[in-house]
């Protein structure tokens, strides 16, 4: 299918091929016949693109903070790649889709096949969409008008804020597409309405609409204008829709309104406030969030869980109906808003024109007709298949997130393994990174990576609670496994992943690559001349993560302690050799269970200690390990610095760029695969260290 693609890096847009997507519970799948090209939004994506590196620094100075913490802590030239593969990943451009679904997910029951919907969804002929943010199209409302819902709802949402009542003055400053459905929406209300702009064809459909209007192109003064329609007193609220970096939309906003007037901002504008404007007038300030109640919550918007009606009466669904069921009165006007219409195929023009300076209002793509994309093509040939040599590794991977992309795919293709399928759910990082780094195809149905003969080992880098049902996929099909971390998040799918590994003749390797770093390589060969037990304690600033962060849902990530500490269970573990006997876990008082002491013993006698702490500064360094044993002393930096205390003939081993031992990692599993022979991480440590995180985790 075709699907419309920017390039962060350089702005460019390109109508990509790509494999279609599955529905997945609670979601749908759409065979798109319009979406509108967001002037604004997308006008801003493509000018962010085209920017030098300087002003792409210069737009996002909290990223550069980041980018400055890193570098201290991993040094340079790591994260320079960090950074060059962030803005590597193609975007997917789009959020006004309309079309007819084409197929249902699991657990969907308030749309059938062939409905008519509105949705967030991209440029693209086939788009997946959960329910919470699709609406059906009532039958008299046309394809092109129904593509300005999802922009309605951000203009009803603003709107929504401000609290209108019949009889007040608002005004909208910035008559775009946004500007003008609040100008219809605000009429529709009662309200009289003030519209500034300085595009006299804007301010003409405006007053069309019923608005009184400012040229400001002419240097007509909105301040008069707004004493001049209420009488002296000020206006009752302003809803700023401008995208601009001045602060001047703000400060003419306060000067308008009445005493204790409101003042919502739906665009973008300068926020350098003035104390006095606001404080003589007692103004009142919000900024709008998008569609309404629900945006950003995964919960609402991806799992589909709505909010009681009696208790949240508009969120965004119910925000897209009320504007459908306005189109569908004659109360909106959307026709009069088209300004221009491409094809899919010819998008790349759209967003030219966007560039220039040529006026514009609504850009319509149109979708070809006809019977839907056949199912076969959710797997497209990105390259022609190579002859494969005898006992050569070759590598399908299902994933293709950050960590994939920037870490293992590379550290494969270095290993020398052939890379032949790679997939993931909604194909568009497959499609990136099967050209970039040369494999055969790209797919969203991980089924064909299981049933391929040609494959014989299987990454997995999706999240966490699919690991276990396609390691247990991959070793049911004879695949060797090489499982992200990590493994598995019960003790039920570890007991069924132990039995199925022991009882086939596959390889299963997670991800544990500290062990492999050339730091501890060099203390475990340090650790080998002194016998007797061991103190080991392992520091881990980890930093916080929001809430809703993916990793921190129990039922998808885990949690932390699962998902990252048992990276330094598995690190003490192999740093003893011997099993850990006992342990114990002191956790910090707080919601998300991130912040652990946790307490190891061993059965040689060693004992360890793992401070896994989410309450720190990104700014100090994120992990440090010291070894105390036979009265010398080593301490590992960040893995870049090792110093060893008291050590005959050992000082220091500094390196030039941090190395966690990824490379090495992957090198080792691919050997096993090609060469044969014990698997770089013994079964039963695998085992151990899944099973006592998982334990820790669950307290």
């Amino acid at each position: 299918m075709k699907q419309v693609l920017q390039s962060l890096r350089t702005g460019g847009t390109e109508v990509a091929d790509i494999p279609m997507p599955f529905p997945g519970r609670g979601h749908l799948l759409v065979k798109s016949t319009r979406s509108l090209v967001s002037a604004g939004t997308e006008r801003m994506l493509v000018e962010f693109g085209k920017a030098g590196w300087v002003e792409k620094a210069r737009r996002q100075p909290d990223k550069i903070r980041m980018v400055l913490d890193k570098i201290k802590t991993d040094g340079l030239q790591p994260t320079l790649t960090a950074v060059m593969n962030k803005l590597d990943q193609p975007l997917a451009l789009g959020y006004c889709n309309v079309g007819e679904v084409s197929e249902i997910g699991p657990g969907v029951t308030d749309f059938t096949l062939g409905d008519r919907v509105a949705s967030n969804g991209k440029h693209a002929e086939i788009v997946r969409v959960p329910v919470n943010l699709c609406a059906h199209i009532p039958d008299n409302v046309s394809d092109d008008e129904a593509a300005f819902t999802v922009i309605g709802a951000i203009a009803l949402q603003g709107v929504r804020l401000i609290q209108p009542t019949l009889g007040e003055v608002v005004v909208v400053t910035g008559l775009g597409l946004i500007g003008l459905m609040a100008v219809q929406l605000l009429l529709a209300s009662g309200c009289r309405v003030l519209g500034l702009d300085f595009d006299k064809e804007k301010l003409a459909l405006a007053r069309k609409f019923g608005a009184e209007i400012v040229d400001l192109s002419t240097g007509e003064d909105p301040l008069m204008a707004a004493q001049s329609l209420t009488r002296g007193y000020g206006v009752d609220a302003v809803l700023i829709t401008a995208s601009t970096k001045s602060n001047e939309p703000m400060h003419q906003a306060a000067l308008m309104c009445r005493k204790r007037g409101r003042i919502v901002l739906v665009g973008v504008t300068g926020l350098e406030l003035s104390r006095a404007d606001f404080y003589e007038k007692e103004l009142t300030f919000q900024v709008s969030c998008s569609y309404g109640p629900g945006r950003y919550d995964q919960s609402y918007e991806e799992k589909g869980n709505d909010y009681p009606l009696g208790f949240v009466r508009w969120t965004e669904k119910r925000n897209f109906e009320a504007v459908l069921e306005m189109m569908a009165s004659g109360r909106l006007d959307m026709k009069s808003l088209v300004s221009h219409r491409f094809s899919i195929e010819d998008a790349g023009k759209a967003y030219e024109m966007m560039s220039g300076s040529q006026p514009l209002l609504g850009i319509i793509l149109e979708y070809p007709g006809g019977p839907r994309l056949k199912i076969e093509r959710r797997s497209i040939v990105l390259a022609e298949p190579d002859v494969i040599k005898k006992n050569k590794a070759v590598v399908s991977f299902i994933g293709s997130g950050n960590y994939a992309t920037a870490v293992l795919i590379p550290a494969f293709k270095e290993a020398g393994s052939r890379l032949r399928i790679v997939a993931s759910s909604g194909g568009v990082s497959a499609v990136h990174s099967g050209r970039k780094f040369g494999f055969a195809e790209a797919t969203t149905d991980s089924d064909l990576i299981f049933t391929d003969v040609e494959t014989t080992a299987i990454v997995i880098t999706t999240r966490h609670n699919s690991h276990a049902k396609f390691v247990l996929k991959a070793l049911a099909a004879g695949k060797h496994v090489f499982v992200e971390k990590p493994l598995c998040l019960t003790l039920a799918e570890l007991a069924d992943i132990e039995i199925m590994t022991r009882m086939n003749h596959c390889c299963l390797m997670v991800g544990f690559n500290r062990r492999f770093s050339p730091h501890v390589q060099h203390i475990k060969g340090l650790l080998a001349a002194l016998p007797g037990p061991k103190s080991l304690v392992m520091m881990v600033n980890a930093g916080m993560l929001s809430p809703e962060h993916w990793t921190q849902d129990r039922e998808v990530g885990g949690g932390r302690i699962i998902g990252e500490a048992c990276h330094f269970v598995d690190l003490l573990r192999f740093l003893v050799g011997a099993p850990i006997s006992q342990w114990q876990r002191i956790v910090m008082k707080s919601t998300m269970q991130d912040t652990v002491l946790l307490q190891l013993q061993f059965e040689d006698g060693s004992i360890g200690a793992i401070n896994y702490f989410a309450n720190g500064n990104k700014a100090f360094p994120k992990e440090r390990l010291e070894v105390f044993a036979g009265g010398r002393v080593l301490q590992l930096d960040n893995f870049r610095k090792l110093t060893g205390f008291g050590w005959p003939g050992f000082n220091k081993l500094n390196l030039w760029r941090q190395d966690k031992g990824q490379r090495d990692c992957v090198a080792a599993f691919i050997n096993t695969v090609e060469q044969g022979g014990a698997p770089p991480i013994p079964l039963a440590e695998i085992i151990e260290v899944s099973r006592i995180s998982i334990e820790v985790s669950a307290g």
